[in-house]
């Protein structure tokens, strides 16, 4: 092993997290505002997105100008330091083309996919380590390197590519030859040293990595890793003919009746969504609202609402909407949201975890969490998240779920979610809740409730989605966000 090499990115760079953003006091430090849906497609699925969901598949265009790329010698903010949501922005890429915008965002995020397995076979041919004076070298070598084992971009162009990045930087130009020399050894030898490692361990870091082993074992902490390594596929919710909107998109539905779709192309320019038939939805953050049941002319209390996924499932069935959040923008993003599907809910701006409110019939709360289980959807957050984040996380779900409790009527239901793949946010959390609140009890969900799919029913009734459930032969179509959700009654 080289010494030195490409070293990590640092807890305290985290500037992008792709959490949610904060609906509960004290969670500041933690976790950032998110520019984009929590749940969304990444190559396309955003309400500004401009690129094609390119999926597995790089643009056609794969070898397009260096001159048109230049502004990739900022993608060490992305890398490094900014989450891929802000990606476009941060490199300057506003007003590119889509293809080219697409193709750099491709390039980023399998950066981000593998990017231990980069770093390791770069740290082999850097005997004295990258310049710490020149940080940008790292960024060239990581996007030339990228393009040469898993892009199909011609060699000679992504080493051009790079020395070009490499050349734009005052600091980083003066390692232009060894960026060359390293990239044209990559590319020789590369893609034969790739096959001999150890993708899931390099590409998940190792604290990551033994959390999941301890709580799911290693063959399926493995599989999931290796269901992070694929894009994840357009996942809509419908407000009605679901089998019509996935012939028209060129996909199926699922059997959680999400469509999912093989669509290209900016997300808005789609059929039917300037109509307001559908909404970007993974089809795991699908599942919680439809764990209330009918819910026809009853009041829920839809607690850190924003984008507001599952306030427009609960208003689309008939229910009286209260949607809180604790940040006024991301509310009004959630009304525009509402306006575009013709869908109404009231809207509260106030900290969920201390707001008063006469009892509803039932309460969804998504929690802020560590959203470990969008990794396929945001390949930064493996880099951008410590350990010490879920033990605080942790306490915010915490207060959230006894006010969210204090919020049912007698008889009425609480369905608790978060996105993460952590037992302390998840099936932890409920159990404390639980064992603090007597007069409340688990409501058990039946595998008819999710489509018949048993494999995510947990032994005590909650929902346990993993990346790697709902397999299938083509990856992109493959997987699902993971999620735990459970639903408790109040006696």
């Amino acid at each position: 092993m080289a010494h030195g090499g490409v070293g990590p990115v640092h807890a305290h760079e985290r500037d992008g997290l792709n959490a949610k953003l904060l609906c509960v006091e004290g969670a500041q430090e933690l976790i950032h505002d998110e520019p984009e849906p929590r749940h969304e497609h990444w190559a396309g699925a955003g309400r500004d997105a401009g690129a094609g969901g390119i999926g597995d598949r790089p643009p056609e265009r794969a070898g397009v100008d260096a001159e048109r790329l230049v502004g990739a010698r900022r993608l060490h903010d992305v890398v490094g330091q900014r989450g891929v949501e802000t990606e476009a922005e941060r490199v300057g890429l506003d007003h590119a083309a889509d293809r080219d915008r697409a193709l750099v965002r491709h390039i980023v995020a399998t950066t981000l996919r593998r990017l231990g397995t980069i770093r390791h076979l770069l740290n082999e041919q850097l005997d004295r380590g990258l310049p710490k004076e020149a940080p940008r070298t790292e960024t060239a070598l990581l996007i030339g390197a990228t393009q040469i084992l898993f892009l199909d971009v011609p060699d000679h162009a992504a080493v051009d590519l790079s020395v070009r990045v490499a050349r734009a930087d005052r600091y980083a130009a003066h390692y232009a030859k060894l960026i060359n020399a390293v990239l044209r050894r990559l590319a020789k030898d590369g893609k034969q040293r790739l096959a001999a490692l150890d993708a899931a361990m390099l590409d998940t870091p190792a604290w990551l990595m033994q959390r999941w082993i301890a709580a799911y074992g290693e063959p399926t902490a493995r599989a999931i890793a290796a269901a992070h390594t694929h894009e994840a596929a357009l996942d809509i919710s419908v407000k009605s003919d679901p089998e019509g909107w996935a012939q028209k998109l060129g996909g199926r539905v699922l059997p959680t009746g999400t469509v999912r779709t093989r669509a290209h192309g900016a997300v808005p320019n789609l059929p039917g969504f300037s109509e307001g038939e559908w909404w970007v939805q993974d089809a795991a953050a699908a599942i919680p609202a439809k764990l209330l049941g009918d819910m026809r002319g009853k009041s829920v209390a839809d607690l850190c609402a924003a984008p507001g996924g599952k306030t427009a499932q609960l208003a689309a069935a008939g229910a009286k909407v209260t949607a809180v959040d604790r940040s006024e923008p991301r509310l009004k993003r959630l009304r525009e949201n509402l306006s575009r599907l013709k869908l109404d809910a009231e809207t509260v701006a106030t900290d969920a975890a201390q707001w008063q409110h006469e009892p509803f019939d039932a309460v969804l709360v998504d929690a802020p969490c560590s959203s470990t289980g969008t990794i396929r959807r945001h390949p930064d957050i493996p880099w951008l998240k410590s350990e010490a984040d879920i033990a605080k996380l942790s306490a915010l779900q915490s207060r959230l779920l006894d006010r969210a409790a204090a919020l049912v009527k007698p008889g009425g239901a609480l369905v608790y979610c978060t996105c993460s793949l952590e037992p302390e946010e998840g099936e932890r959390a409920v159990a404390a809740l639980l064992e603090r609140n007597p007069g409340l009890q688990r409501s058990p969900i039946a595998p008819a409730e999710v489509g018949g799919l048993s494999e995510i029913i947990t032994p005590d009734g909650a929902i346990r989605s993993l990346p790697c459930h709902l397999a299938d032969p083509e990856p992109q179509m493959s997987g699902l966000d993971g999620f735990y959700a459970a639903r408790i009654v109040r006696v």
